[in-house]
């Protein structure tokens, strides 16, 4: 299944550290498509790990993550305009 990740991580005190983690993680199950996006094409079992593990860096005070369910059928569903097209 198709999976958008979004997030905004505040600039507190660890607030870049959160930010660079949360991105690296991400960037193991997926591809950036801008800045604090990402699609994660996973199976169910890598999207529960992929879950926790952001879930668990992220500061719920401060932080959001977003999540977009695309499913299995995500092509019809994205739309591209402009540079970097992703593959």
């Amino acid at each position: 299944m198709m999976v958008l990740v979004s997030y905004d991580v505040a600039e507190d005190e660890g607030g870049k550290r959160r930010l660079r983690r949360i991105a690296k993680t991400c960037q193991n199950y997926g591809q950036r498509v801008q800045y604090s996006i990402f699609e994660c094409l996973v199976d169910p079992d890598q999207w529960v790990q992929l879950r926790s593990q952001l879930t668990t860096i992220m500061n719920k005070e401060y932080d959001s993550l977003r999540f977009y369910y695309l499913g299995a059928n995500w092509k019809n569903r994205v739309e591209h305009l402009g540079a970097k097209k992703v593959e």
